[in-house]
């Protein structure tokens, strides 16, 4: 070949090589712009979401709500998946391939919720509006007299947020989409508690009883009397609206059938309830089994401690002894709430024997309120300000004190706090250079999957060293496998309330008012209850294999650092993860 035509072959490939670099940088920048778009929708769309992640543009505004809202919402993500598809994904990079992964499969689940009508169910016996409204008042800044204004401004919004979910609900009767009504039981206080005579008794008042020095005196008493007219004239008569629609509209029509199969195209439903908290391409009859194993395999653990501690009696005598004895329950709220807070401390100091890596986030420990508290799950945690402004909290229910066992505490604290929920979650709004959407993604399968796997890593820093105590790890943990028993039961195959409540309260030494209310629980929020014991078999699973595979090079916070890395994910993204972490430690 002559000199000319090898320089020629040599000119074509480098207009080549420069032309394909040029697509890939293009659709690079086109979907991160993509993602910059969906961001600032939602932000723009989700004004008390923007607040929790720390963008503070729409502190003044609530979510409007409506069918038509609803709809145009449903259509703006089909135009993001849209959009999306067009890009040609092979010329993106690794990561961002993953990152567009991710993305399509929350867009499109959103699609599908859509298409089944979840958006016409807006609250359970535990959620809703109505619940999370009241919270305000500790999930917003309040440091300066614009934060206090724009505090003012939510309350005078909330009739038309009340009247929004009231619309959507009765949608919701008029095409025989509603909860069941055996979760509604006792619902009254969640609303009654908010309809008050005098402004000042309500707890949305709170935050003008001491208002930020930041804020100057001569403005206390205009935002004083600005929020006791928001109180009586948006969020008292919202209440009182909203509690008569619910006792003569909602109530009434509420469906007898408790599973979500009964709703229309229920079954096909439930299918993707499944596929959705659990991440993976499972079947409720596939699930159902692993639940039923592990159910058993626990069991016989449980058994040991009641042979080890010398019980004579079998397995129902044992948890009706741990039901009923005093000395497993603490003797007031306080009490509990004490010994709770000794337990997070000492997991505190013993975190940098399992981690290399912390959040900079703290933490605190609250009382779950008292007009949700009787409804409501022993425990639960929210998450810090995207900000960093606010901490993460550990709600503990301190209600019926004689339900609330403390040979569970151990377990429960470990799960909401750290190593659980607040350690992982403060984490992963921590990452850098990571797009926002990931920063804040809730895969339930991943987030509650590490939580319970936290559990267990209780014994790897000196907890359960009483067997009573680690008797309660294992009714925690069997209680999540049952989840996958009793919700496919309920959801799928027919099962009744009562069936539900027996297999639970034969199967763990939860009280039975425990059982109910999760039991409830399970029936509001179909297929949620699956991704706990789903993500932490996976977890386990991966971190046996990582054992095996590199032996003596295996490091437990190497790993544990690699498992937070990436923020909640797929189960699937994380087994590739835990793969290619293998492959690189192993050189």
């Amino acid at each position: 070949m002559s000199p000319a035509a090898i320089r020629s072959l040599s000119l074509c490939f480098t207009l080549l090589l420069s032309c394909a670099t040029s697509v890939r940088a293009d659709t690079s920048a086109d979907f991160a712009q993509l993602l910059e778009d969906s961001w600032e929708y939602d932000m723009q769309e989700f004004p008390q979401w923007a607040t929790s992640a720390g963008d503070h543009r729409y502190n003044d505004k609530l979510e409007a709500i409506s069918l038509a809202d609803a709809r145009r919402r449903n259509e703006s993500t089909a135009k993001f998946l849209k959009r999306l598809e067009a890009l040609d994904r092979s010329q993106l990079a690794a990561t961002e391939q993953v990152n567009y992964d991710i993305f399509a499969r929350q867009l499109r689940e959103s699609l599908a919720e859509f298409k089944f009508g979840n958006h016409l169910l807006p609250i359970t016996n535990r959620s809703g509006f109505h619940v999370s409204f009241p919270e305000l008042r500790r999930d917003v800044p309040l440091e300066s007299t614009r934060d206090y204004e724009n505090y003012v401004a939510r309350l005078q919004a909330f009739g038309e947020y009340a009247n929004g979910y009231m619309e959507l609900m009765r949608v919701g009767i008029d095409t025989e989409k509603t909860v069941p009504a055996v979760i509604l039981q006792g619902y009254e206080p969640t609303i009654d508690t908010h309809i008050v005579d005098d402004p000042e008794k309500s707890l949305l008042y709170e935050p003008l009883e001491a208002i930020a020095a930041a804020v100057p005196e001569s403005e206390h008493e205009r935002l004083r009397t600005a929020a006791k007219e928001a109180i009586a004239e948006s969020v008292v008569p919202g209440y009182r609206r909203f509690a008569k629609f619910m006792k003569n509209e909602y109530v009434p029509a509420a469906r007898g059938s408790i599973g979500a199969s009964a709703l229309p195209d229920g079954r096909d439903f439930y299918r993707h309830r499944v596929r959705r908290f659990t991440t993976l391409d499972q079947t409720p009859e596939e699930v159902h089994q692993i639940g039923l194993a592990e159910v058993k395999r626990i069991r016989s653990e449980m058994d040991g401690i009641i042979q080890q501690v010398g019980f004579d009696g079998d397995f129902a005598a044992f948890t009706t002894y741990l039901r009923t004895d005093p000395q497993f329950y603490a003797p007031s709220a306080e009490q509990l709430m004490k010994e709770a807070a000794a337990i997070l401390k000492k997991a505190d100091g013993e975190l940098p024997k399992l981690f290399g890596k912390l959040p900079r986030t703290p933490y605190g420990l609250r009382e779950v309120p008292e007009y949700n508290a009787p409804r409501t799950t022993a425990a639960y945690y929210q998450r810090p300000a995207g900000d960093g402004t606010k901490a993460g909290f550990f709600y503990l229910n301190t209600f019926n004190i004689k339900s609330r066992p403390l040979y569970t505490l151990e377990a429960l604290a470990l799960h909401e706090a750290v190593p659980g929920h607040h350690l992982q979650l403060a984490l992963q709004q921590e990452i850098e250079g990571m797009p926002k959407f990931r920063r804040f993604a809730d895969f339930t399968a991943y987030i509650e999957g590490w939580a319970l796997y936290s559990e267990r890593l209780g014994r790897e820093i000196g907890f359960y060293k009483d067997p009573y105590s680690d008797f309660g790890r294992l009714t925690m943990e069997i209680w999540r496998a049952s989840r996958l028993v009793v919700d496919t039961g309920i959801h799928y195959m027919g099962w009744t309330r009562k069936q539900a409540i027996d297999y639970l309260h034969e199967n763990s030494a939860m009280s039975l008012h425990n059982i109910t209310a999760e039991i409830d629980r399970y029936i509001g929020w179909p297929g949620q209850a699956l991704g706990y014991k789903t993500g932490e078999l996976k977890i386990r699973a991966l971190r046996a294999q990582a054992e095996e595979a590199l032996g003596e090079k295996f490091d437990i916070r190497s790993f544990h650092d690699m498992v937070l890395a990436s923020g909640a994910i797929p189960l699937d993204v994380l087994e590739a993860n835990v793969q290619a972490w293998i492959e690189k430690q192993s050189k």
